[in-house]
Parts: C-alpha cells; sequence; structure tokens
C-alpha cells in the first residue's frame, strides 16, 4: 500500500488477524528480508527488489502453509531476481512451507522441486519442451 511505510505494509495483515505480537514480529520480518533500516520508508522510497522483499515479509507475516508467488523475480534485474529467489527459497527450507511459483523464466523453475509445464493453457512434458 504506497501509502504505508515498509514496516506498516507487513504490520497491518497482523494487526487484523488480532496478533498481539505484531510490532515486534514486523520488526522482525524487515530484519529476516535485510531491510531493518529501512522500515520507515514508503515503497515509492525503495527499489524494486526492496518492494519485492517487504511483499515477501508480509506474505508471511501470518504464517501461512503455503505460498503463492506470481512471476516473483519477473521486474527485476538478474542479480536482485536471483535474491530475491534465494530468500523465497530460504523461506521455504526454513520454515517448511510449501510454495507454488509462476514463472517463464526457466533457471528459476529449475530450482523447484516439481514442476507443470504449460503450453497454450495445456499441461506438456517438460522433459519433451527440453529438447525443443
Amino acid at each position: 500500500m504506497p501509502s504505508l511505510t515498509a514496516f506498516e505494509n507487513i504490520l497491518v495483515p497482523m494487526e487484523i488477524a488480532g496478533r498481539r505480537d505484531a510490532a515486534a514480529r514486523a520488526k522482525r520480518l524487515l530484519g529476516e528480508v535485510g531491510l531493518s533500516d529501512r522500515g520507515h520508508h514508503y515503497p515509492s522510497q525503495l527499489s524494486g527488489g526492496e518492494q519485492q522483499r517487504v511483499a515477501i515479509a508480509r506474505a508471511l507475516s501470518n504464517d501461512p502453509p503455503i505460498i503463492l508467488a506470481d512471476e516473483p523475480t519477473g521486474n527485476l534485474d538478474s542479480t536482485t531476481g536471483k535474491l530475491v529467489m534465494q530468500l523465497l527459497l530460504d523461506v521455504r527450507r526454513t520454515r517448511q512451507t510449501t510454495m507454488m511459483l509462476v514463472t517463464h523464466d526457466a533457471d528459476l523453475a529449475s530450482l523447484a522441486d516439481s514442476r507443470l509445464v504449460l503450453r497454450d493453457g495445456r499441461p506438456v512434458d517438460d522433459r519433451v519442451e527440453a529438447t525443443r
């Protein structure tokens, strides 16, 4: 939300859920995504990668069992995209959550435990796709 700081963006879902530790948890999540010193900044004052990391922290705020990520690196340069993807992979591993990721990036897809490849809206065998 553009009118809220990074800290407030992370805080809102927890306040809605009634978490008593919302402020402390928002601070911890900012630290987890490497933005402890940027919590007072508004989205327009953050880079694309920083905005994406705030979005990840917000998504994690209420400990979801499943993370749905639609093109999480789509608007980022390759270096920042790798950092964001590494963060997501670390989150998945340390929190033992399920992550469903949608991407057009073959390198990113190759990091998945399993893949479903679609062509023209229909599933295809990705081993066949790799030989094309």
